[in-house]
């Protein structure tokens, strides 16, 4: 069994881009803290990237921005490329199945919170 369920904050904004078959793919990494504090009383994070693909990627591009709390659930995959000194790199990605958005994106046309609304009288109602 290959399975991952992660809660972290989105160290930078989400990539989009499309493959060559014109496919939606979006990275992003997170940082996870760990349970338990280090010997100087410090939560220490690791740090996963994370990858998405079509609806999720466009989803996941579009309401999430850096320092954004998303919960992941997928796989682990591992791949390998030579690098340009003929070393082999091995790269450790979170192949996401769904991206839960634990905080609010900011926008322009975004619904005002109950703080933010103004206060009305009987008066100024046109009725």
């Amino acid at each position: 069994m290959n399975r991952v369920v992660m809660i972290g904050n989105l160290t930078k904004d989400p990539e989009l881009s499309e493959t060559p078959g014109g496919i939606k793919v979006c990275r992003f990494s997170i940082a996870v803290q760990r349970r338990f504090s280090n010997a100087e009383g410090n939560r220490e994070a690791d740090f996963f990237n994370v990858i998405a693909w079509r609806g999720l990627a466009e989803s996941v591009s579009k309401y999430l921005v850096k320092g954004s709390k998303a919960g992941v659930t997928g796989s682990v995959q591992t791949r390998s490329y030579d690098a340009q000194d003929g070393s082999k790199r091995y790269v450790t990605e979170i192949i996401a199945e769904e991206v839960e958005f634990l905080s609010q994106r900011k926008t322009e046309n975004a619904r005002p919170s109950v703080d933010e609304l103004e206060e009305i009288t009987d008066d100024d109602l046109p009725f």
